[in-house]
């Protein structure tokens, strides 16, 4: 079962150019309990309904038509700015980090990042839905993989503990959920993320989306 269960209150609308991957989100949407209130092939039809729709979290394709480049995320911060709790969940057949970084830079939470492959877990997609619904932020592991291996000799000064701690605040993990994650106290997840902004020379703020963006902009530096 998801971390987070997805209740029926939450309204949902997808858009993706792909008719399988839509309808197939659709289907998994349902299957998690949520309440799909619209599927569309391009952004700018879910833009023209939105309103109407009131969602509480629009599933989008970073490529659709008609250059198939962008479109998805200038429609997610295009959504945000029309309505600013919605929640934003993007997904991409590839990494693309500076996506994932424009998406994060316009909004204050309640967004998320993951590969297509990642859709194939009930779990997981259930959990990061309810997450982005929540107000949280959620990153694909494999964006923070390549966004850790941009850097060098800051990072070298971590621990491997550290490293791993540090992974999952990227994805926007809490410290309870880091925890769990590594079967260790909080304590001691505190006692390294405190090391951790000591050792990048970055300002701890309490706020879990800011910890996200305060450690993207040292990796993207």
């Amino acid at each position: 079962m998801p971390e987070r269960p997805v209740t029926p209150a939450l309204r949902v609308v997808v858009a993706d150019d792909s008719v399988l991957l839509r309808e197939g989100l659709v289907r998994l949407l349902d299957e998690i309990g949520a309440d799909v209130v619209g599927a569309y092939g391009d952004a700018d039809s879910l833009l023209a309904e939105l309103d109407e729709k009131a969602p509480d979290v629009a599933v989008l394709d970073v490529r659709m038509p008609p250059t198939h480049t962008d479109e998805g995320v200038r429609a997610a911060i295009e959504a945000r700015r029309r309505r600013p709790g919605l929640g934003i969940l993007l997904l991409s057949q590839y990494v693309e980090v500076a996506y994932a970084r424009d998406l994060l830079e316009a909004g204050s939470g309640g967004v998320g990042y993951l590969l297509k492959d990642r859709v194939a877990s009930v779990d997981e997609f259930g959990d990061a839905l309810g997450r982005v619904a929540d107000g949280g932020t959620v990153l694909d592991p494999q964006v923070v993989s390549q966004l850790l291996g941009r850097r060098g000799d800051p990072l070298a000064a971590l621990t491997p503990r550290e490293r791993e701690v540090l992974g999952l605040m990227a994805e926007g993990r809490t410290n309870a959920a880091i925890a769990a994650a590594l079967v260790i106290g909080t304590g001691a997840v505190e006692k390294n993320v405190t090391s951790i902004f000591q050792k990048l020379l970055l300002e701890d703020s309490g706020s879990d989306h800011r910890r996200v963006l305060a450690v993207l902009a040292f990796l993207q530096r």
